[in-house]
């Protein structure tokens, strides 16, 4: 599946709460600082541009697929 390539900063953060159990602990600078306890800890930071960068895009998808443990294409379906 294909990245989104106007996807920005903030409805990245919003799909992340919504569909993953993420949520916004802080902001530093432009980049918010993203947490979920399950299925256990993980934090992340996803900077507020708009768009994102397809290659961090891709970085942050594949550590929320590592941590959540399902695939990354899963994931591009709730974008």
């Amino acid at each position: 599946m294909k990245l989104p390539r106007d996807l920005s900063g903030d409805e990245l953060v919003l799909a992340l709460s919504k569909h993953f159990g993420y949520h916004r602990i802080h902001q530093e600078g432009s980049h918010v600082i993203l947490q979920t306890e399950i299925p256990h800890h993980h934090r992340l930071a996803v900077p507020n541009h708009n768009p994102l960068r397809l290659g961090t895009l891709n970085a942050i998808l594949r550590a929320v697929s590592e941590a959540q443990g399902i695939p990354k294409e899963d994931i591009l379906r709730f974008l």
